[in-house]
């Protein structure tokens, strides 16, 4: 990021940066509406910096408003030259339903300049837009394919993919030993394999209620 920045002066580079910091700040606390605020002056301020178009075109995928979104990772891709945001863009033509369009974009030269993680994540994104054209086979064959390779840093999000695809197609048995690989490698509890797993295994999960009126306890002494 800080490479980025040099373009611009010193105070204007300080200011931005401590913007974009914001933005990662407060989409890991799920505040868009705070992120949304520090990207926009971000890139009022730093127009031309990649950092900054990323930091928009993130927040708005993360608030479902994926034209705005793609928008941002095209502009970043035409100026920074990079296809790392690619799995991004691939899943922003699907939320807006434009499963035909990307599968071809998946399919573009850009893909096989990603590295091995993006390439999990587009793998994983690629699957989703099978699953919504009704392409179940494909979709598991492409996640299969990654499922059965050596373990990875990003496997336990591919073993959830494919374990999520294995249970639309009705596969429960096959679903549950992923969904149990997937929650025994998520050490940064990425995924909901476990309360999937437990789903499979018909457990319910109750919530005690620690606001309980104390005089619905038996025990305790009313006065």
């Amino acid at each position: 990021m800080w490479t980025q920045l040099r373009t611009l002066s010193k105070e204007n580079a300080e200011g931005v940066a401590q913007h974009l910091v914001m933005v990662a700040v407060r989409l890991a606390e799920n505040e868009l509406d705070g992120a949304l605020a520090h990207a926009e002056t971000a890139v009022r301020r730093a127009g031309r910096v990649p950092a900054a178009r990323e930091a928009l075109g993130v927040v708005a995928y993360r608030l479902g408003d994926f034209a705005r979104a793609l928008a941002e990772f095209r502009t970043v891709r035409r100026i920074s030259g990079s296809a790392h945001l690619l799995p991004l863009m691939v899943d922003s033509e699907r939320g807006l339903g434009r499963l035909d369009r990307a599968l071809e974009l998946a399919g573009s030269p850009d893909a096989k300049r990603l590295e091995p993680s993006e390439q999990a994540e587009l793998t994983i994104v690629v699957a989703g837009v099978r699953r919504d054209l009704g392409q179940f086979d494909a979709a598991i064959l492409g996640l299969e394919r990654a499922a059965y390779g050596p373990p990875r840093p990003w496997s336990a999000r591919i073993y959830y993919a494919y374990a999520d695809a294995l249970v639309a197609k009705g596969d429960l048995e096959a679903a549950r030993r992923w969904f149990a690989m997937a929650s025994a490698m998520d050490s940064e509890l990425e995924t909901d394999a476990a309360e999937r797993l437990d789903e499979l295994d018909g457990v319910t999960i109750i919530e005690s209620d620690a606001g309980a009126d104390a005089s619905t306890d038996p025990d305790t002494d009313p006065t």
